[in-house]
């Protein structure tokens, strides 16, 4: 792709995404105009119904703009790792490992705040995706991209079974992990952005370094072996690098669906394979698509709202149609 093509999608990636922040202040139960959110913006008062209003707001559309983006590298590095150009990050259990261990500590330790939730839905994460990445490195050939796929679809599929044998005898539980389930980031505050910062400042910049060895890889595992790529090292670190990023933004929002995989394989499709170039692209893509997706919410199910995980899935499964309908799906 063309450094010229590359500077104009990126200025107008940018140019949406600030139309989003904007839109994502002004809109919900009580509508502010454009210039006076940017007024408030730029004076910083906290004088009147408005300036207080907005800046309510801003930890929930800082929070949507960087969990997006987290979920969209997630997604381009487990679609990297596996080849497969329609993964997302629940192909290694992270989603359904962070989910049995958040309602196992609903369920036998009585949890149920924000900052108990980011460390049991890490914990879950990890352990989940090294355990399929344990069984997919098991016999020959190691951890191949197929091997790796059956594993963490297996092991969703029995850690699902798992969380609903918790739930189901337990109503004060089910009611409790269904808002969580869900997915939404309503519920952001300040404190629960500075708790999962690090962890997606470590992921973003674990991904970004890994990202020339996983190019290697989409050329097959002999090539990048004989370029002196270790296949088996990046794809552990590319996958840690995926867990945190989504794991700590499941924790606080929930498992928000079709993020990581509608935008890296639309990033893909517009900017070539080169993931030095689909990582940030995806980060901004997703970060639009999770903060629009949060506002739609709020005008669809106005006065209430109606979760971003919901909308998400509203947006991206008709999207993804029409990619698959107009796009021949490659494999990496």
């Amino acid at each position: 792709m063309k450094s010229s093509k590359i500077i104009a999608l990126l200025v107008c990636s940018m140019f949406i995404l600030l139309v989003c922040i904007l839109a994502s202040l002004a809109f919900g139960a009580r509508f502010v105009n454009f210039p006076d959110v940017i007024d408030i913006l730029i004076h910083s008062k906290k004088t009147s119904l408005i300036d207080i209003v907005v800046h309510e707001r801003i930890p929930r559309t800082v929070f949507g703009i960087i969990a997006g983006a987290a979920l969209g590298v997630s997604g381009a590095l487990m679609q990297a790792i596996t080849r497969n150009p329609i993964a997302d990050p629940s192909i290694l259990g992270v989603n359904t490992g962070a989910s049995l261990f958040v309602v196992s500590g609903m369920a036998f330790l009585h949890i149920g705040s924000f900052s108990q939730y980011i460390w049991l839905a890490l914990m879950g994460a990890a352990v989940t995706s090294l355990f399929v990445y344990g069984i997919g490195s098991l016999g020959y050939g190691g951890a191949t991209p197929i091997k790796l796929a059956l594993a963490g679809a297996a092991t969703s599929a029995a850690l699902s079974s798992v969380v609903s044998a918790v739930i189901l005898p337990r109503t004060e539980v089910m009611n409790a992990f269904r808002f969580w389930q869900v997915g939404s980031i309503s519920g952001a505050t300040w404190e629960g952005i500075y708790t999962i910062l690090p962890f997606l400042i470590v992921g973003m910049l674990m991904g970004l370094l890994v990202s020339p060895a996983l190019d290697a890889l989409a050329l097959g595992d002999d090539v990048a072996t004989g370029l002196g790529v270790r296949t088996g090292t990046i794809r552990l670190i590319g996958a840690l690098s995926g867990v945190l990023l989504c794991g700590a933004t499941t924790a606080l929002a929930g498992p928000i669906g079709f993020v990581g995989l509608m935008v890296p394989h639309t990033m893909r499709l517009i900017c070539g394979p080169n993931l030095r170039l689909v990582i940030p692209m995806s980060a901004v893509g997703g970060a639009i698509l999770l903060t629009i997706s949060d506002v739609l919410g709020r005008l669809i199910g106005s006065p209430g709202e109606l979760e971003s995980g919901i909308v998400t899935s509203f947006l991206g499964a008709p999207i993804l149609i029409i990619i698959a309908m107009r796009a021949k799906v490659r494999t990496l």
